[in-house]
Protein backbone atom coordinates (compact mmCIF):
# COMPACT_ATOMS: atom_id res chain seq x y z
CA UNK A 1 0.00 0.00 0.00
CA UNK A 2 1.21 3.93 -0.75
CA UNK A 3 0.21 6.32 1.66
CA UNK A 4 0.57 9.75 1.23
CA UNK A 5 0.62 12.15 4.14
CA UNK A 6 0.38 16.24 3.90
CA UNK A 7 0.56 18.55 6.68
CA UNK A 8 2.52 21.60 6.98
CA UNK A 9 4.71 19.94 9.64
CA UNK A 10 6.50 17.04 10.01
CA UNK A 11 9.67 15.37 11.84
CA UNK A 12 11.55 17.39 13.20
CA UNK A 13 9.14 19.94 14.06
CA UNK A 14 8.05 19.20 17.50
CA UNK A 15 4.72 20.57 17.05
CA UNK A 16 1.67 17.86 17.90
CA UNK A 17 0.55 16.78 14.06
CA UNK A 18 4.15 16.50 13.30
CA UNK A 19 5.23 14.05 16.13
CA UNK A 20 2.03 11.80 15.45
CA UNK A 21 2.11 12.37 11.61
CA UNK A 22 5.94 10.68 11.88
CA UNK A 23 4.90 8.24 14.67
CA UNK A 24 2.34 6.93 12.17
CA UNK A 25 4.48 7.58 9.57
CA UNK A 26 6.80 4.96 10.81
CA UNK A 27 4.74 2.53 12.30
CA UNK A 28 3.24 1.89 8.32
CA UNK A 29 6.61 1.95 7.24
CA UNK A 30 7.65 -1.16 9.92
CA UNK A 31 4.10 -3.13 8.90
CA UNK A 32 5.80 -2.69 4.77
CA UNK A 33 3.98 0.24 3.01
CA UNK A 34 5.51 2.85 1.52
CA UNK A 35 5.07 6.23 3.20
CA UNK A 36 5.88 9.70 1.14
CA UNK A 37 5.24 13.05 3.32
CA UNK A 38 4.73 16.50 2.22
CA UNK A 39 5.60 19.29 4.36
CA UNK A 40 6.85 22.54 4.65
CA UNK A 41 10.97 23.48 4.28
CA UNK A 42 9.99 25.68 7.67
CA UNK A 43 9.99 24.89 11.53
CA UNK A 44 6.16 25.75 11.98
CA UNK A 45 5.89 29.50 13.44
CA UNK A 46 9.50 30.79 12.01
CA UNK A 47 10.42 32.41 9.17
CA UNK A 48 12.76 30.99 6.10
CA UNK A 49 13.69 27.62 5.14
CA UNK A 50 16.08 25.18 6.92
CA UNK A 51 14.78 21.90 6.05
CA UNK A 52 15.93 20.13 3.03
CA UNK A 53 13.55 19.28 0.17
CA UNK A 54 14.10 15.65 0.21
CA UNK A 55 15.72 12.88 2.19
CA UNK A 56 14.35 9.66 3.76
CA UNK A 57 13.06 9.19 7.60
CA UNK A 58 13.17 6.34 9.49
CA UNK A 59 12.15 4.64 6.05
CA UNK A 60 9.76 7.44 4.63
CA UNK A 61 10.17 9.31 2.05
CA UNK A 62 10.03 13.31 3.15
CA UNK A 63 9.67 15.91 0.74
CA UNK A 64 9.24 19.45 1.49
CA UNK A 65 7.99 22.81 -0.32
CA UNK A 66 8.15 26.56 0.02
CA UNK A 67 9.20 27.88 2.84
CA UNK A 68 7.36 30.50 5.53
CA UNK A 69 7.96 34.30 4.52
CA UNK A 70 6.38 35.76 7.42
CA UNK A 71 5.96 32.93 10.29
CA UNK A 72 3.09 33.84 12.51
CA UNK A 73 3.49 37.52 12.44
CA UNK A 74 -0.18 38.70 11.64
CA UNK A 75 -3.37 36.47 10.89
CA UNK A 76 -2.95 37.98 7.12
CA UNK A 77 1.13 36.83 6.48
CA UNK A 78 0.06 33.35 7.67
CA UNK A 79 -2.93 32.93 5.27
CA UNK A 80 0.18 33.94 2.41
CA UNK A 81 2.11 31.64 4.19
CA UNK A 82 -0.57 28.88 3.89
CA UNK A 83 -1.23 29.82 0.13
CA UNK A 84 2.24 28.63 -0.63
CA UNK A 85 2.24 25.51 1.05
CA UNK A 86 -1.67 24.89 -0.55
CA UNK A 87 -0.03 25.22 -4.24
CA UNK A 88 3.38 24.02 -3.57
CA UNK A 89 1.81 20.49 -2.17
CA UNK A 90 -0.90 20.07 -4.67
CA UNK A 91 1.63 20.30 -7.68
CA UNK A 92 3.85 17.74 -5.88
CA UNK A 93 1.49 15.68 -5.16
CA UNK A 94 -0.18 15.95 -8.92
CA UNK A 95 3.66 15.03 -10.19
CA UNK A 96 4.29 12.22 -7.99
CA UNK A 97 3.32 8.80 -8.58
CA UNK A 98 -0.29 7.76 -7.72
CA UNK A 99 -0.97 7.06 -4.18
CA UNK A 100 -3.50 4.32 -2.82
CA UNK A 101 -4.49 6.16 0.33
CA UNK A 102 -3.83 9.93 1.12
CA UNK A 103 -4.16 11.13 4.41
CA UNK A 104 -4.78 15.00 4.96
CA UNK A 105 -3.98 16.92 8.57
CA UNK A 106 -5.28 19.94 9.50
CA UNK A 107 -2.39 22.24 9.31
CA UNK A 108 -2.92 24.24 7.33
CA UNK A 109 -6.94 24.48 7.26
CA UNK A 110 -8.34 23.02 4.85
CA UNK A 111 -5.23 21.29 3.01
CA UNK A 112 -7.25 18.35 2.61
CA UNK A 113 -8.82 19.63 -0.45
CA UNK A 114 -5.82 18.38 -2.33
CA UNK A 115 -6.89 15.04 -0.60
CA UNK A 116 -10.23 15.95 -2.44
CA UNK A 117 -8.99 16.88 -6.13
CA UNK A 118 -6.61 13.43 -5.61
CA UNK A 119 -9.59 11.37 -5.02
CA UNK A 120 -10.93 13.06 -8.19
CA UNK A 121 -8.11 12.97 -10.45
CA UNK A 122 -6.11 10.31 -9.66
CA UNK A 123 -8.47 7.52 -7.28
CA UNK A 124 -6.66 8.27 -4.96
CA UNK A 125 -8.59 7.32 -1.76
CA UNK A 126 -8.93 10.31 0.99
CA UNK A 127 -8.61 10.57 4.55
CA UNK A 128 -9.10 13.41 6.33
CA UNK A 129 -7.28 13.34 10.19
CA UNK A 130 -9.26 16.14 11.65
CA UNK A 131 -7.15 17.41 14.09
CA UNK A 132 -8.95 20.49 14.98
CA UNK A 133 -12.42 22.06 13.61
CA UNK A 134 -11.84 25.21 11.16
CA UNK A 135 -13.53 28.02 11.08
CA UNK A 136 -15.02 26.36 14.80
CA UNK A 137 -11.77 26.78 16.91
CA UNK A 138 -10.97 31.19 15.23
CA UNK A 139 -14.95 31.56 16.26
CA UNK A 140 -14.75 29.64 19.82
CA UNK A 141 -11.83 32.18 20.41
CA UNK A 142 -12.80 34.91 18.98
CA UNK A 143 -10.82 35.75 16.17
CA UNK A 144 -13.75 35.40 14.08
CA UNK A 145 -17.32 36.18 13.78
CA UNK A 146 -19.97 33.26 13.72
CA UNK A 147 -22.22 35.27 11.77
CA UNK A 148 -19.71 36.58 9.14
CA UNK A 149 -19.82 35.92 5.19
CA UNK A 150 -16.56 34.42 5.74
CA UNK A 151 -16.91 32.39 8.12
CA UNK A 152 -20.30 30.70 6.62
CA UNK A 153 -17.53 30.08 3.70
CA UNK A 154 -15.02 28.43 5.99
CA UNK A 155 -17.34 26.35 7.40
CA UNK A 156 -19.20 25.25 4.11
CA UNK A 157 -15.43 24.51 2.89
CA UNK A 158 -14.47 21.90 5.55
CA UNK A 159 -17.85 20.28 5.53
CA UNK A 160 -17.47 19.95 1.52
CA UNK A 161 -13.89 18.57 3.03
CA UNK A 162 -15.23 15.76 5.30
CA UNK A 163 -18.25 14.96 3.82
CA UNK A 164 -16.32 14.13 1.04
CA UNK A 165 -13.53 12.00 2.22
CA UNK A 166 -13.86 8.45 2.28
CA UNK A 167 -13.37 8.27 6.16
CA UNK A 168 -12.70 11.25 8.41
CA UNK A 169 -10.87 10.64 11.90
CA UNK A 170 -11.11 12.72 14.69
CA UNK A 171 -9.94 12.30 18.27
CA UNK A 172 -12.72 12.04 21.31
CA UNK A 173 -16.27 11.52 21.59
CA UNK A 174 -16.95 15.37 21.45
CA UNK A 175 -15.57 15.74 18.14
CA UNK A 176 -17.22 13.15 16.70
CA UNK A 177 -20.71 14.43 18.18
CA UNK A 178 -19.82 18.04 16.18
CA UNK A 179 -18.54 16.46 13.30
CA UNK A 180 -21.72 14.50 13.33
CA UNK A 181 -23.67 17.95 13.24
CA UNK A 182 -21.97 18.81 10.22
CA UNK A 183 -24.04 15.84 8.16
CA UNK A 184 -20.33 13.57 8.13
CA UNK A 185 -22.49 9.74 8.17
CA UNK A 186 -21.93 7.71 10.97
CA UNK A 187 -20.22 5.05 8.42
CA UNK A 188 -17.58 7.86 7.35
CA UNK A 189 -16.73 8.89 10.88
CA UNK A 190 -13.90 6.70 12.64
CA UNK A 191 -12.67 8.17 16.28
CA UNK A 192 -8.70 7.33 16.81
CA UNK A 193 -7.14 8.99 19.67
CA UNK A 194 -4.36 10.58 19.66
CA UNK A 195 -1.39 9.07 21.43
CA UNK A 196 1.77 8.35 23.60
CA UNK A 197 4.01 5.27 23.86
CA UNK A 198 4.19 3.84 27.51
CA UNK A 199 7.59 2.34 26.42
CA UNK A 200 8.58 5.61 25.52
CA UNK A 201 6.91 7.57 28.29
CA UNK A 202 7.40 5.77 31.89
CA UNK A 203 6.51 6.39 35.35
CA UNK A 204 9.70 7.62 36.96
CA UNK A 205 11.51 8.58 40.49
CA UNK A 206 10.98 12.46 40.85
CA UNK A 207 13.96 11.98 43.58
CA UNK A 208 16.32 11.83 40.60
CA UNK A 209 14.88 13.44 38.03
CA UNK A 210 17.31 17.08 36.49
CA UNK A 211 14.43 18.88 36.44
CA UNK A 212 13.80 19.07 39.68
CA UNK A 213 17.79 20.10 40.81
CA UNK A 214 17.61 22.33 38.18
CA UNK A 215 14.50 24.11 38.81
CA UNK A 216 15.30 23.54 42.57
CA UNK A 217 12.35 21.66 43.51
CA UNK A 218 13.05 19.62 46.63
CA UNK A 219 10.10 18.34 48.22
CA UNK A 220 7.38 20.73 47.05
CA UNK A 221 4.60 19.26 44.91
CA UNK A 222 5.67 20.32 41.38
CA UNK A 223 2.12 21.21 39.08
CA UNK A 224 3.04 21.28 35.68
CA UNK A 225 2.01 22.35 32.62
CA UNK A 226 3.66 21.15 29.07
CA UNK A 227 3.30 21.97 25.30
CA UNK A 228 1.39 24.71 23.86
CA UNK A 229 -0.35 27.12 25.30
CA UNK A 230 -2.79 27.91 22.20
CA UNK A 231 -5.34 30.70 21.61
CA UNK A 232 -8.16 28.09 22.79
CA UNK A 233 -6.85 27.26 26.23
CA UNK A 234 -7.78 28.74 29.42
CA UNK A 235 -4.68 30.36 30.82
CA UNK A 236 -6.59 32.88 32.76
CA UNK A 237 -7.65 30.06 35.69
CA UNK A 238 -4.67 28.73 35.71
CA UNK A 239 -2.91 32.07 36.61
CA UNK A 240 -5.42 32.50 39.75
CA UNK A 241 -4.83 29.19 40.59
CA UNK A 242 -1.06 30.11 41.09
CA UNK A 243 -1.79 33.33 42.51
CA UNK A 244 -4.06 31.28 45.09
CA UNK A 245 -1.43 29.03 46.39
CA UNK A 246 1.46 32.28 46.46
CA UNK A 247 1.88 31.81 50.26
CA UNK A 248 1.97 27.48 50.19
CA UNK A 249 5.08 26.33 50.49
CA UNK A 250 4.53 22.85 49.71
CA UNK A 251 3.15 24.05 46.07
CA UNK A 252 5.26 24.71 43.34
CA UNK A 253 4.35 25.49 39.33
CA UNK A 254 6.30 24.72 35.54
CA UNK A 255 5.05 26.01 33.01
CA UNK A 256 7.20 24.81 29.47
CA UNK A 257 6.53 25.07 25.89
CA UNK A 258 4.87 28.16 24.03
CA UNK A 259 2.50 29.15 21.78
CA UNK A 260 0.74 32.39 21.81
CA UNK A 261 -1.16 32.38 25.53
CA UNK A 262 2.18 31.87 27.08
CA UNK A 263 3.33 35.24 27.37
CA UNK A 264 -0.36 36.47 28.08
CA UNK A 265 -0.16 34.10 31.23
CA UNK A 266 3.81 34.90 32.40
CA UNK A 267 2.71 38.48 32.03
CA UNK A 268 -0.47 37.61 34.25
CA UNK A 269 1.61 36.00 36.90
CA UNK A 270 4.37 39.03 37.02
CA UNK A 271 1.96 41.83 37.14
CA UNK A 272 0.67 39.51 40.08
CA UNK A 273 4.27 39.49 41.52
CA UNK A 274 4.52 36.03 41.75
CA UNK A 275 7.30 34.15 41.80
CA UNK A 276 6.31 30.37 42.60
CA UNK A 277 7.27 29.13 39.55
CA UNK A 278 9.52 28.64 36.80
CA UNK A 279 9.02 28.65 32.64
CA UNK A 280 11.09 27.16 30.72
CA UNK A 281 10.49 26.81 26.22
CA UNK A 282 9.70 23.61 24.19
CA UNK A 283 11.84 20.88 25.20
CA UNK A 284 13.27 17.98 22.96
CA UNK A 285 11.19 14.79 22.57
CA UNK A 286 14.69 12.82 23.79
CA UNK A 287 13.58 14.16 26.61
CA UNK A 288 10.15 14.30 27.38
CA UNK A 289 10.24 10.81 29.75
CA UNK A 290 12.15 13.15 32.41
CA UNK A 291 10.30 16.30 31.32
CA UNK A 292 7.02 14.57 32.21
CA UNK A 293 8.04 13.05 34.71
CA UNK A 294 9.68 15.71 36.83
CA UNK A 295 5.84 16.76 37.77
CA UNK A 296 3.82 15.56 40.23
CA UNK A 297 0.61 16.98 38.81
CA UNK A 298 0.13 18.20 35.74
CA UNK A 299 -2.14 20.38 34.08
CA UNK A 300 -4.49 20.57 31.08
CA UNK A 301 -7.21 23.28 30.23
CA UNK A 302 -9.33 24.18 26.79
CA UNK A 303 -12.05 26.92 26.99
CA UNK A 304 -15.58 25.93 27.37
CA UNK A 305 -16.84 27.34 23.46
CA UNK A 306 -13.70 25.26 22.40
CA UNK A 307 -15.74 21.55 23.71
CA UNK A 308 -15.46 19.15 20.49
CA UNK A 309 -13.76 21.48 18.87
CA UNK A 310 -10.14 20.32 19.70
CA UNK A 311 -8.83 17.44 21.99
CA UNK A 312 -5.38 18.41 24.13
CA UNK A 313 -2.77 15.71 23.01
CA UNK A 314 -0.82 16.89 25.97
CA UNK A 315 -3.46 14.31 28.42
CA UNK A 316 -1.76 11.20 26.33
CA UNK A 317 1.35 11.86 27.81
CA UNK A 318 0.22 12.37 31.51
CA UNK A 319 -1.25 9.43 31.34
CA UNK A 320 1.70 7.39 30.02
CA UNK A 321 3.96 9.12 32.52
CA UNK A 322 2.01 8.04 35.31
CA UNK A 323 0.92 10.92 36.54
CA UNK A 324 -2.48 12.61 37.47
CA UNK A 325 -4.42 15.57 35.51
CA UNK A 326 -5.79 18.39 36.84
CA UNK A 327 -8.65 19.52 33.55
CA UNK A 328 -9.85 23.11 33.37
CA UNK A 329 -12.84 22.81 30.77
CA UNK A 330 -16.24 21.12 30.20
CA UNK A 331 -17.40 17.92 31.53
CA UNK A 332 -18.55 16.91 28.00
CA UNK A 333 -14.83 16.91 26.77
CA UNK A 334 -12.88 13.65 26.02
CA UNK A 335 -9.91 14.38 28.44
CA UNK A 336 -12.79 14.95 31.22
CA UNK A 337 -14.90 12.22 30.59
CA UNK A 338 -11.86 9.97 30.34
CA UNK A 339 -10.65 11.49 33.91
CA UNK A 340 -14.22 11.07 35.54
CA UNK A 341 -14.21 7.15 34.20
CA UNK A 342 -10.77 6.26 35.27
CA UNK A 343 -10.82 8.35 38.32
CA UNK A 344 -7.09 9.65 37.38
CA UNK A 345 -7.27 13.23 38.29
CA UNK A 346 -10.16 16.11 38.76
CA UNK A 347 -11.83 18.26 36.26
CA UNK A 348 -12.94 21.73 37.06
CA UNK A 349 -15.29 24.26 35.16
CA UNK A 350 -13.36 26.99 33.47
CA UNK A 351 -12.64 30.03 36.72
CA UNK A 352 -13.54 27.16 39.19
CA UNK A 353 -10.13 28.90 41.01
CA UNK A 354 -11.61 27.65 44.45
CA UNK A 355 -11.78 24.10 43.37
CA UNK A 356 -8.42 23.99 41.90
CA UNK A 357 -6.33 25.15 44.95
CA UNK A 358 -8.22 23.28 47.16
CA UNK A 359 -7.35 20.13 44.97
CA UNK A 360 -3.32 21.34 45.01
CA UNK A 361 -3.35 21.73 48.46
CA UNK A 362 -5.29 18.05 49.18
CA UNK A 363 -2.79 16.53 46.57
CA UNK A 364 0.49 18.51 48.36
CA UNK A 365 -0.45 16.77 51.35
CA UNK A 366 -1.93 13.58 50.47
CA UNK A 367 0.40 12.38 48.38
CA UNK A 368 -0.41 8.61 47.89
CA UNK A 369 -4.02 9.72 46.68
CA UNK A 370 -1.74 11.36 43.79
CA UNK A 371 0.33 8.05 43.25
CA UNK A 372 -3.17 6.11 43.12
CA UNK A 373 -4.25 8.23 40.76
CA UNK A 374 -0.94 8.04 38.84
CA UNK A 375 -1.44 4.44 39.25
CA UNK A 376 -4.95 4.48 36.90
CA UNK A 377 -3.34 6.90 34.73
CA UNK A 378 -1.05 4.43 33.41
CA UNK A 379 -3.56 2.31 33.37
CA UNK A 380 -5.50 3.44 30.87
CA UNK A 381 -2.55 4.26 28.61
CA UNK A 382 -1.56 0.41 28.45
CA UNK A 383 -4.79 -0.82 28.25
CA UNK A 384 -6.64 1.36 26.18
CA UNK A 385 -4.98 4.58 24.15
CA UNK A 386 -1.43 3.73 23.82
CA UNK A 387 0.53 4.15 20.14
CA UNK A 388 0.44 0.23 19.65
CA UNK A 389 -3.23 0.63 19.98
CA UNK A 390 -4.10 3.59 18.47
CA UNK A 391 -1.86 2.42 15.20
CA UNK A 392 -3.31 -0.86 14.70
CA UNK A 393 -6.12 0.77 14.49
CA UNK A 394 -5.05 3.42 11.79
CA UNK A 395 -3.87 0.31 9.88
CA UNK A 396 -6.83 -1.70 9.39
CA UNK A 397 -8.81 1.80 8.39
CA UNK A 398 -6.15 2.46 5.67
CA UNK A 399 -6.54 -0.98 4.58
CA UNK A 400 -10.13 -1.12 4.05
CA UNK A 401 -9.95 2.53 2.72
CA UNK A 402 -7.66 1.35 0.53
CA UNK A 403 -9.76 -1.51 -0.75
CA UNK A 404 -12.24 -0.05 -1.84
CA UNK A 405 -13.39 0.33 -5.52
CA UNK A 406 -12.90 3.32 -7.13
Amino acid sequence: MRVLLINQTFYPDIAATAQHAHDLARFLVAEGHEVTAIASRSIYGEKGAALPREETVDGIRVVRVGKSIFGKSSIAARAIDFGLFYLLAFWKSMIMRRQDVVICLTTPPFVALIGWVLRCVRGTRYVYWVMDLYPDVAVACGVMRGTSPVTWLLERLNRFCMTHADQSVVLGRCMAARVAEKGVPAERLALINVWSDPNEIKPIDPATNSYRREWNVGDRLLVMYSGNFGIAHDVVTIARGVEALRNDPNVMFAFVGGGKRKDELIHLLKARGLSNFVEAPYQPRERINELLGAADIHLASLLSSATGIMVPSKFYGVLAAGRPILYIGEKSGEVARVIDEEQCGFVFAPGDVSGLSVALRTLAVDRNLAAQMGDRARRVVVEKTSAAIAMRKWLVLLEQVASRRR
